[in-house]
């Protein structure tokens, strides 16, 4: 037994009394100290408590302190409870079975462990929430489905196979807050429906192209626009695509004919998400084995029929990094992982169709951002990758899978690994997916509208004095950005009248006028014709 003078207590207590670590760093360590008091850094927080707080030495005083006092951590308490003995539980429950947190604990043991207690007790009591919806994220009011056994209301927003754990921090609490149709509305005031409307479809584009660019494939251009298609059209269509008939349907579309693929849909092989230098395989984090995938996509599937008319932000969060991190493809995970995002908002009602917010454009043209993308993901993947170092290896012989993969990666410690996959910390990700979709809407998206309301101011003073076609009066436009204000040699040649004396000064000034509004408005330069 832990020494009544040890200073941590709650969680930590419990992983060093049952010999156990969790992968995740604890969002909250509590501890004995002189004096009350709380400090907070990069997202975790110490709690000192004074002397009188101090639980009884045993597994009752300490999980009692961590449910009453502590964002309940499922991974710990996944691990807990495969870590104590059965007994100590239900020696507690027997002699205090009405008790919440008895109660409580005893309910979470069967829920996260799918075994039953050999409790003798009649359990009885008022009946209460399994969560504290004031700490965490937990099922909306009506989705709550009563446990009978243990008078506990069952609010968990997941499954056993999966379900996502986003506590209820001050920033978590602003990010959720975050009204997106009040921003695009904001845009619309500003520019118009008409110049909202049009931008859309060069939104559609650009996301699709830097969602390619963040997988260092920008130049995939038929893929590129078959991508574009997908997001314009599937977007918050039918239902959330993670079953298997849906999700297949949806890969197929994304990568079109030309894959080395042998069917779509779930993978059956073993995945990584890695790279290799000098002929070396480096591996960044390892995907969940593929028979727990039909599962964990069901899980994601319940978190979002369980969060119904719960913040927007917040629910495409859960998707779309939920959907990634169990990377359930052989292909296309990436893409589908950012077409959840704008699928949630719309289906939610954020962004209406035919708007998408391109939240990749922002990830791959911002240094800052694209760092900041790829240090999110591996909030999960590094602490993950560092608890089952040692655990997998490149065989000498590949095996061939059922979806026709070949692979000779092997994952030794998936038993481990699952506490993590099952019960992602996505709290981190709400935040983050929230300042980029702010940022976009009011920095990328608001550009755009700028430059599109000047380029229809320009197209039309062009018209007052040549008449032309929209498609060649855009040439026009470009050639200006493009040579610096003059006027090329081949522009000359396909349109001899821009060559008369004064015609393309008189042009130039005009489409220099057209811009200059938005320029002092606070729109870039880079559009602007010299």
């Amino acid at each position: 037994m832990v020494n009544d003078f040890e200073p941590l207590i709650g969680g930590a207590w419990l992983c060093q009394r049952y010999g156990f670590e969790p992968a995740l760093p604890l969002a909250t360590v509590s501890r004995i100290g002189g004096r009350r008091a709380t400090q907070s850094s990069d997202g975790l927080t110490s709690e000192t408590y004074v002397q009188v707080m101090r639980p009884e030495p045993t597994l009752r005083g300490h999980l009692t302190f961590h449910l009453k006092h502590e964002a309940p951590n499922l991974e710990l308490l996944s691990r807990l409870f495969e870590a104590c003995p059965p007994a100590e539980l239900t020696a507690w429950i027997d002699s205090e079975p009405s008790g919440q947190y008895a109660r409580r604990a005893g309910f979470l043991y069967e829920w996260l462990t799918g075994r039953e207690l050999a409790v003798n007790a009649a359990i009885s009591g008022p009946t209460i929430d399994a969560m504290d919806g004031e700490k965490m994220i937990v099922a909306s009011a009506d989705q709550a489905v009563a446990n009978k056994r243990w008078r506990v209301r069952d609010n968990l927003p997941g499954t056993r196979a999966f379900c996502p754990v986003i506590r209820k921090s001050a920033a978590v609490t602003q990010a959720m807050a975050l009204d997106v149709p009040a921003l695009i509305g904001e845009l619309t005031t500003e520019f118009g429906e008409d110049v909202l409307m049009k931008s859309a479809v060069w939104m559609t584009l650009r996301e699709s192209k830097s969602s390619f660019e963040i997988e260092g494939e920008a130049d995939k251009l038929d893929r590129i626009q078959r991508f574009a298609d997908v997001l314009s059209r599937r977007a918050g269509g039918g239902t959330v695509p993670l079953d298997e008939v849906s999700l297949a349907q949806l890969q197929s579309e994304i990568l079109g004919l030309s894959t080395s693929l042998k069917g779509f849909g779930l993978r059956q092989s073993p995945v990584f998400v890695g790279e290799t230098i000098r002929y070396q395989d480096i591996v960044h984090y390892v995907a969940p084995a593929s028979d727990d995938v039909p599962a964990m996509l069901g899980g994601l599937q319940t978190f979002l029929t369980r969060t119904q008319g719960q913040s927007p932000v917040m629910r495409s969060a859960v998707a779309a990094f939920g959907f990634v991190y169990i990377h359930p493809l052989a292909d296309g995970n990436g893409r589908v992982h950012r077409f959840l995002i704008n699928d949630l908002l719309r289906r939610d009602g954020a962004v209406r169709a035919p708007m998408i917010v391109p939240v990749s454009a922002l990830i791959t043209h911002d240094a800052a951002e694209r760092r900041a993308y790829d240090d999110i993901l591996d909030v999960i993947s590094k602490p993950l990758m560092r608890s089952v170092a040692g655990g997998f290896e490149f065989t000498p012989t590949p095996s061939t899978y059922p979806d026709g993969i070949s692979s000779n990666f092997v994952f030794h410690k998936a038993a481990s690994a699952r506490h993590v996959w099952q019960y992602l910390d996505l709290t981190d990700h709400v935040t983050y997916l929230s300042h980029v979709i702010e940022r976009t809407i009011r920095e990328d998206m608001r550009e755009e509208s700028r430059y599109l309301r000047s380029h229809a101011r320009a197209r039309s003073a062009i018209k007052d004095i040549i008449e032309m076609p929209d498609p060649q009066i855009d040439r026009v436009i470009r050639s200006m950005q493009a040579n610096e204000g003059k006027l090329s040699n081949a522009l000359a040649k396909e349109v001899p009248a821009l060559a008369r004396d004064g015609v393309w000064e008189r042009l130039r000034e005009l489409v220099r006028s057209a811009f200059e509004g938005d320029v002092r408005a606070g729109s870039s330069s880079t559009h602007l014709p010299q």
